[in-house]
């Protein structure tokens, strides 16, 4: 082990840690040194270019830059002395003069520019600028893109937004260019920011300290007046966050250094909070008219719903919610009734709201939206290691030598994750990418594998094959952790490269490199996505992939593992609690007699033995009269549920249909009682993350108008309902949730309100939470690992001469799910205002359309017309649609067939044609 270094600091011994430089230590011993090109944060690197943070060293003739310098044995260092002194004096007073100093209190940043010893400490003062949201400023002020401002005047050339863009976020927009008095930072070729490729991370305007890239709402001359801690609402990264607060509006968003994003955003976290304040938000209760019918393509305008509804009060519009179902349940029973709660509600939400279906309605017809995302991978993942949940955190990939993401467009989908993907490649990892569609990551990638879409399971078992016969798996892994091998051996035997390459698109000298590079990695961590999981064929992908990692022992070890990236930001948390119809919190079968008398003791009551409809069954029994009545909680199944004009005749044919939301959503449009519920900002609560760590939200606004919490909404319904609860908060619930989730035991509310973050499993509360599991064994009945063979099996429908293409479907980097929430959120929507769909350039030119023309897109389900758009990583015969787009629905034309394990739609593959519009 590498000794400290000791040395002397302003006359004081000191001990440097290994690799500790000399300013990190004055910052340890609380020196206060001034810095502007040291972002001391993780992810940056010093880099000694500004001076501010020189100190003399004793025998030293020139000055050294400290956030570089690494100390030596019995070195002499003053970070005061007047030589040093009167260096950074001049280095502050050059660039006041270069780019003038922000007024105090002016602005986001400064955060060098102030304080114990910043610029003011050394006579630097604050001068006028122009705001840049006035327009003046001339060539200096950029406004083209809608969130971020760009006011050169006011850059030092630190250099601190190029290291966020290209070493933190891997983005590589942003450099310095030309030289001398001209030099100045550029986006891409010296463009303006709105048409570079910026991807609106807003790295660099948390990162820079003087506002020359700062938040237009902020430029504006917004100034917060408070600021609170909570979490983001979109993906299943968990990033951390700082809500700045002025006149109870979100105007700004930072970043913090949670365990899962480390101060990192998307452009989704920074920019996309405005849609709490949107003029469509629904703040009272209401009710559908007298004499208005439900049609089952019906359209309401959100911002007047009056021609459908009315207002209520609450008793009424409660009243009304829970008679309906109550009506239903005593007339035909609990089977008649079923409820969608939401993966983007709290953990507390969750667990009451399937408490409600079990306990109220009587039933277990409660689901939510895993079922149309990774209901296939946890299928999977139960079976073959006894447990749905990832086997390491996604930041684990920076100890990998080998990433495999397949099915999963991360920079999309999960944006901050992906940036530790390009960090890992910068350090030396090898990067596979398999996928029909060509993705931003495929630049970072050793081999990018487009294979044809719906033959994952020929790739998968092609890579095996290699492995198998060639002895690159770990046979004592195998013999010590898994069963199943000879059976899998056998099965892989008909799975040749050469025999597959004509079915999967990839040559078999291809195949065969990348089965050697999985095979002989060190650490090798799969990350997949919907691409993987959304066929009828979902299971058996997951089951390959998962067979893959148990034959070269790639699970429970550092940098590798199996990690399926959850979408929503709780999908994970919603399905630990309980919202599914098969399992209670915890996942323990509602069909086991000892499970189940352990909850009818803890909630006091008899519940139904028999496992429930899915989201997609529960559809088709509406539509068969079989379920009457239903209760949804922030989803919007008439936007994600496949074969759109199906689930929409479903809701319109129920009897009782009660929506709790933010938005008079699509779904909403044929409910009998609206509810206006909370926002992400507005309330308190634990959310689990894709990683198995939960963590806290807490409540920076108030909801508006006559706008309630959810749960409490729930707490109201399950009264008339006749459930005798009486919680007085979400800790209330949450310390329910402990008595029957042991995944909790280690994880108590208090601790949560200290740490913030806990990752489960957590054995004691005075323990670290597990992110590394499975090291030393399975959850299974054996204790090991299952080898569950698959057999190649094509979609369930196929093109033809009257639909040629293929269809996929999935999300854009700036608007998340059905678009509730960031079709609300302006600088989202400006910078994605329509849709689109993508096509490669040789299928327009073979179809004889230009990009941005209309077209009309057909499956044997229905026809949408859009916005034709060129999209060279697409093969020929896949075409591309976004499902948040409601003026163009992509799920009215896709396949609702299911896998037979995960009850999955097959929303990634389905046959396609493509017509010009006059």
């Amino acid at each position: 082990m590498t000794k400290p270094v000791s040395f002397t600091l302003d006359g004081q011994p000191v001990a440097a840690s290994p690799g500790e430089t000399i300013w990190e230590v004055a910052r340890r011993v609380g020196v206060a040194i001034p810095h502007l090109c040291h972002r001391p944060e993780p992810g940056y690197r010093a880099d000694g270019n500004c001076r501010a943070c020189v100190v003399e060293v004793e025998g030293e003739r020139t000055l050294s830059a400290s956030c570089v310098r690494m100390p030596k044995d019995g070195m002499v260092v003053h970070t005061a002395s007047a030589r040093a002194e009167k260096s950074r004096g001049m280095v502050f007073e050059m660039l006041g003069l270069e780019a003038p100093l922000p007024p105090a209190g002016e602005g986001g940043a400064q955060r060098s520019w102030e304080g114990e010893g910043g610029a003011m400490a050394y006579g630097a003062r604050p001068s006028p600028r122009p705001s840049p949201a006035s327009g003046r400023g001339g060539t200096d002020i950029d406004l083209s893109h809608p969130a971020i401002a760009v006011d050169l005047s006011r850059c030092i050339q630190c250099g601190l937004c190029v290291r966020a863009c290209r070493e933190v976020q891997g983005n590589d927009v942003i450099g310095m260019a030309f030289r001398g008095r001209d030099e100045r930072i550029v986006f891409d070729f010296a463009d303006p920011m709105g048409a570079s490729t910026c991807v609106g991370c807003g790295e660099c305007v948390q990162a820079c300290p003087t506002d020359a890239l700062m938040e237009k709402t902020l430029a504006a001359g917004i100034e917060p007046d408070r600021s609170v801690d909570s979490l983001c609402p979109y993906c299943g990264v968990g990033c951390q966050v700082i809500y700045h607060i002025a006149d109870e509006r979100i105007v700004a968003v930072d970043g913090r250094d949670g365990p899962a994003n480390h101060n990192r955003l998307c452009v989704k976290g920074r920019f996309g909070m405005d849609y709490v304040h949107h003029p469509h938000r629904l703040t009272v209760p209401l009710v559908r008219k007298d004499g208005v019918s439900k049609r089952a393509d019906d359209v309401i305008d959100p911002a007047n719903p009056w021609t459908h509804f009315r207002e209520a009060s609450w008793d009424e519009a409660l009243d009304l919610a829970a008679g309906g179902l109550r009506r239903i349940r005593d007339a035909h029973g609990g089977a008649a009734l079923a409820g969608f709660g939401s993966a983007k509600g709290s953990n507390e939400e969750a667990f009451l709201f399937q408490k409600l279906v079990r306990t109220g309605f009587g039933t277990n017809n409660v689901d939510h939206c895993t079922r149309l995302c990774h209901a296939s991978s946890v299928a999977a993942l139960i079976e073959t290691i006894g447990s749905g949940a990832v086997t390491a955190p996604f930041i684990e990939c920076l100890n990998s030598d080998v990433i495999v993401v397949i099915g999963s467009n991360p920079t999309v989908n999960h944006p901050v994750a992906a940036t530790y993907i390009k960090n890992a490649v910068r350090c030396g990892a090898k990067l596979v990418v398999m996928d029909p569609r060509g993705t931003a990551l495929a630049r970072y990638a050793t081999h990018m594998l487009r294979f044809r879409p719906g033959t994952d399971v020929a790739l998968l078992n092609a890579l095996m094959h290699v492995i198998v016969t060639e002895g690159l798996y770990d046979r004592d892994y195998v013999a010590a952790r898994t069963e199943g091998f000879d059976a899998l051996a056998v099965h892989l035997a008909d799975y040749a490269p050469e025999r597959m390459a004509p079915i999967c698109g990839i040559d078999a000298d291809t195949l065969r490199q990348v089965a050697r590079l999985y095979g002989g990695a060190k650490a090798a961590l799969i990350f997949w996505g919907m691409g993987i999981s959304q066929h009828t064929h979902g299971t058996d992908n997951a089951r390959c992939l998962i067979s893959l990692a148990l034959l070269c022992g790639q699970i429970g070890r550092p940098g590798a593992g199996l990690h399926p990236l959850r979408g929503q930001n709780n999908v994970q948390g919603a399905s630990d609690a309980g919202l599914i119809p098969m399992v209670y919190p915890d996942y323990r079968p509602v069909e086991d007699a000892e499970v189940r008398r352990f909850y009818e003791e803890l909630w006091g009551q008899p519940l139904d033995p028999r496992n429930g409809l899915t989201v997609v069954e529960i559809m088709h029994a509406a539509i068969a009269g079989r379920i009457k009545g239903m209760y949804i909680m922030g989803e919007n199944p008439a936007m994600s549920d496949p074969d759109l004009s199906h689930a929409r005749e479903g809701f319109a044919a129920l009897e009782h249909l009660v929506v709790q939301d933010l938005f008079l959503t699509e779904t909403a449009f044929h409910a009998d009682v609206v509810l206006p519920a909370s926002a992400f900002p507005e309330k308190t609560g634990t959310f689990t993350n894709t990683d198995r760590r939960v963590q806290l939200a807490r409540q920076a606004l108030q909801p508006p108008g006559a706008a309630r919490q959810d749960w409490w909404i729930i707490q109201e319904i399950g009264r008339r309902l006749g459930q005798d609860w009486g919680y007085g908060g979400v800790a209330d619930i949450y310390r329910e949730m402990r008595r029957c989730m042991p995944s909790l035991q280690g994880i108590g509310w208090e601790r949560l309100q200290r740490e913030g973050a806990v990752t489960y499993p957590c054995e004691a509360e005075d323990a670290p939470g597990r992110e590394i599991i499975f090291g030393d064994g399975f959850p299974t009945p054996s204790g090991r690992g299952k080898f569950v063979p698959a057999a190649f099996l094509p979609p369930n429908e196929s093109p033809d001469a009257a639909f040629p293409l293929v269809l996929t479907t999935g999300r854009l980097l700036e608007h998340w799910h059905t678009g509730a929430m960031t079709r609300r959120a302006a600088a989202l929507n400006a910078i994605e205002p329509e849709p689109a769909c993508h096509l490669s350039p040789r299928r327009l030119d073979a179809l004889g359309i230009t990009a941005g023309a209309k077209i009309r897109v057909s499956t044997r389900r229905g026809s949408i017309a859009l916005t034709a758009r060129v999209d060279p990583r697409l093969p020929d015969e896949l075409i591309f649609i976004p499902f948040c787009f409601a003026e163009a629905a992509a799920n009215l034309l896709t396949n609702p067939a299911l896998d037979p394990f995960g009850k999955i739609p097959e929303f990634k593959y389905c046959a396609a044609r493509v017509e010009a519009v006059a």
